[in-house]
């Protein structure tokens, strides 16, 4: 069977307890499959090579491009098409071959990225309701590129783009999913979306930055970006409207952690606000 003409880049840092799964997902079906790693302390590099994946290392010189659009403009530069996926991400069965009538039926491919949704795993358990992640990873790294907005002074992202999508044009959506099953305990994800918080609060006290990323985001997640009371509107509309119940405990804990993510942002906000005089703007 003919491989997809697309490089599979996988930007790691200490992602010892999922790469073999990643890559053993993908190196049969792509031209191409590269781990960029940023200095794993653990046997990330090892075990990617052990499983046929090339191995480059990144180290983030603290301006830009970060760490994705340097991959787009330096990884396997033979192949146009990239497929970002995370350490602890596959593509379903069902991805493969949709990927396979777009690419491979000598047609050709008319988008400049496409949105993949992805089938979420929280704390051990794949939710099938509630709010549904698309992200933009799948990109023709001739017609998109990832925006630079002035974020450079704000914490909490460091190497990696903030959370915005790369612009292209037009961008279709795909029907099956990445999976991002995450075999970390569950305390990573906090710590994770503790530091993501800093970012976005700091966003919410510069709004010529903040109005730049709002951009760059999906038509969803500008509503979302304007919206008011944050934190209730994310988990009514997770676990009442998308039907998160549906998923019993587990939707329950994703809704009520995604909700305290966003009343993380307003409460470190108001802080870096009081700080520095200017109480006038509430972004809950």
């Amino acid at each position: 069977m003919p491989r997809l003409p697309i490089a599979v880049v996988i930007p790691t840092k200490n992602e010892a307890a999922n790469i073999v799964s990643t890559v053993r997902s993908v190196i049969a079906h792509f031209a191409a499959v590269v781990v960029v790693d940023s200095d794993s302390t653990d046997a990330t590099r090892e075990l990617a090579k052990a499983e046929g994946a090339e191995v480059i290392g990144y180290t983030w010189d603290g301006g830009y491009p970060k760490k994705k659009q340097w991959c787009l403009d330096r990884v396997r530069t033979d192949l146009d098409w990239v497929l970002f996926l995370d350490g602890d991400e596959t593509p379903s069965g069902e991805l493969l071959a949709e990927l396979r009538r777009i690419f491979l039926d000598g047609r050709t491919v008319r988008p400049a990225a496409f949105d993949i949704p992805l089938g979420y795993w929280f704390a051990g358990r794949r939710l099938r309701h509630g709010h549904t992640i698309v992200k933009r990873a799948l990109l023709d790294r001739t017609r998109a590129r990832f925006p630079e907005p002035d974020d450079l002074a704000a914490p909490g992202m460091g190497e990696q783009e903030g959370h915005y999508q790369p612009l292209a044009d037009p961008v279709y959506r795909l029907r099956a999913t990445i999976e991002h099953r995450d075999l970390d305990p569950v305390r990573t994800w906090f710590e994770r979306h503790n530091r993501y918080s800093d970012w976005e609060a700091w966003l919410e006290c510069h709004p010529e930055v903040r109005e730049q990323i709002r951009l760059a985001k999906t038509r969803q997640g500008q509503l979302f970006h304007r919206a008011p009371l944050k934190p209730l509107l994310s988990f009514g509309y997770a676990y009442l409207f998308r039907r998160g119940f549906l998923d019993g405990r587990a939707g329950l804990d994703y809704a009520l952690a995604m909700s305290f993510y966003r009343w993380q942002i307003a409460l470190k906000s108001r802080e870096l606000r009081v700080a520095e005089g200017d109480t006038e703007r509430d972004p809950a």
